[in-house]
């Protein structure tokens, strides 16, 4: 009886062989899948940081009366710049400039070529134009 007991509460070889074969066909199928659909977050994500930024520029630019320089940088939007008088900052809630979802600065110009300023992220591959999670994302469209 104690045979039993011992045989039936184990598993042998060949079943642990085949729930990790099926397991291993379950991730080969659905791990690409995963993969797309976090790259397309990490591009989602970085265009409401960069909403947020100009919001926070917008902001910026209401209280000082022009939008911080390019060698102030998003910077000012967190630590009140030498030479200006009037600041109510910081304009971010954490008080920190976030990097964008590839841990890379976004790239600040004012005045901008597109605007008043251009902000972007040059994608996860940080280089000029790109498809995909490669792609610049910018403020000016």
């Amino acid at each position: 009886m104690s045979n039993k007991c011992s045989r039936a509460a184990g598993f042998t070889l060949i079943e642990l062989l085949v729930v990790l074969a099926i397991i291993g066909l379950l991730a080969g199928l659905v791990g690409p899948q995963v993969m797309q659909h976090l790259g397309g977050s990490k591009t989602k994500t970085a265009k409401v940081q960069i909403e947020e930024l100009a919001g926070a520029l917008d902001m910026y630019r209401l209280d000082v009366g022009s939008y911080p320089s390019s060698e102030q940088g998003l910077r000012a939007l967190v630590e009140k710049p030498g030479n200006v008088s009037i600041w109510n900052g910081p304009y971010l809630r954490k008080n920190k400039v976030p990097q964008d979802p590839w841990l890379k600065d976004y790239h600040y110009v004012s005045p901008g070529q597109h605007g008043k300023f251009d902000l972007f992220s040059l994608g996860s591959d940080g280089r000029e134009g790109g498809e995909g999670e490669d792609q610049d994302l910018v403020s000016w469209e």
